[in-house]
């Protein structure tokens, strides 16, 4: 089940009032939060108690830790006295008791160095995947940006034989495809040739996916209308446009995850690392974060997959030319500093949009 929540800097979403925590139960469990994620140890009502800068006594934390417990926001790992937050706990903490303020000049720099408009697609994914890794130290993702979001540079038709075209598409990214297509009808090189010309002229700069849009839409206004040279262009061009490859997506620092072993047993790990190599069900997730805007967050079993259940995902759309054409994140222990991350996630897809807008220009 979708249960991400959408971060857009200082989130606050009245989740206080729905749940009725009071102030001192948010003030502890704000305190209990912060100290677990510092300390990655079960947080006792006396540390909370002895640090507390508010009047009250012992007695009364364990009263405010028993009902936080009674109402699923901490529990109580093993035998243990202390207590631990749970994915609610995070959840209300992340919405409602932290302050997420933007990344710094010189982080903002640092990043923009390592993501050189002068790369192509691939490298600035890749850049980006690693500088998310390095950051936040955890395990960092981007998604190739999406094919039917390419914008063409130049195509060319050679007939083969029959009914098959090689389609030779130049794309943005400086990436040269090679594409066999059945067409229904057989053409001669004469026409494929006027097509490609035809193409070229109208449809040179725009993304692939418009490119179809707008054959489409010539081909249902126009059809009485017409030509030979229209329809040859329609058929190739759509076939063409329409066979992109799967999405895919680049992980760096997978190893990071290896310290979240701290909660959650190794055996789960190896299962985590081979679903980074089938990826079906972290690029499915993915693809699930890419229409929304702002910082997407999924907290342990919000994402849906049980291989994150000890996990958090944080993730942000980037975009060419103001549409939205991947994602990137970061995947680590729910026990992660997320007032920390949230912005390095935000900045991060904010300065490879950039990066990413220059490139096509080029």
């Amino acid at each position: 089940m979708f249960m991400g929540s959408l971060i857009t800097g200082v989130s606050c979403t009245g989740m206080e009032s729905s749940l009725g925590l009071g102030e001192k139960a948010q003030y502890f469990l704000k305190a209990l939060v912060e100290t677990y994620i510092r300390d990655g140890q079960p947080v006792g009502s006396k540390t909370l108690s002895d640090r507390s800068a508010m009047p009250v006594s012992p007695a009364t934390v364990r009263n405010i830790m028993a009902d936080l417990e009674e109402r699923g926001f901490v529990a109580s790992p093993h035998t243990s006295a202390g207590r631990v937050p749970t994915a609610l706990g995070y959840r209300f903490f992340v919405d409602s008791l932290i302050t997420v303020e933007p990344l710094a000049r010189l982080d903002l720099e640092n990043l923009s160095r390592h993501l050189d408009p002068d790369m192509s697609a691939q490298e600035l994914v890749e850049s980006a995947s690693g500088m998310l890794s390095e950051i936040t130290h955890m395990a960092g993702l981007v998604t190739l940006p999406r094919r039917d979001q390419t914008q063409l540079r130049h195509v060319e038709f050679l007939k083969l034989n029959d009914n098959r075209v090689l389609a030779i598409l130049v794309l943005d990214d400086h990436e040269v495809q090679n594409r066999v297509i059945y067409t229904k009808d057989p053409y001669d090189e004469i026409a494929l040739r006027e097509a490609a010309n035809f193409i070229n002229k109208q449809f040179i700069g725009l993304s692939l996916s418009r490119i179809r849009g707008r054959l489409v839409n010539s081909m249902r206004d126009d059809q009485q209308s017409m030509n030979s040279l229209m329809e040859t262009a329609l058929e190739v061009a759509e076939k063409a446009f329409s066979q992109e490859d799967e999405s895919d997506f680049v992980v760096k620092g997978q190893e990071n995850l290896i310290g979240v072993a701290q909660d959650q047993a190794l055996e789960d790990i190896r299962e985590l690392f081979r679903a980074f190599s089938l990826k079906s069900d972290i690029l499915h997730l993915l693809d699930r974060c890419i229409c929304t805007e702002g910082v997407q967050l999924f907290i342990g079993t919000e994402s849906g997959y049980q291989l994150l259940d000890e996990c958090s995902l944080v993730t942000a759309p980037y975009q060419v030319d103001g549409e939205q054409i991947g994602v990137l994140g970061v995947i680590g222990p729910t026990r992660m500093a997320y007032d920390r991350v949230i912005p390095i996630v935000d900045a991060t897809a904010r300065v490879l949009s950039a990066a990413m807008d220059s490139s096509s220009r080029r």
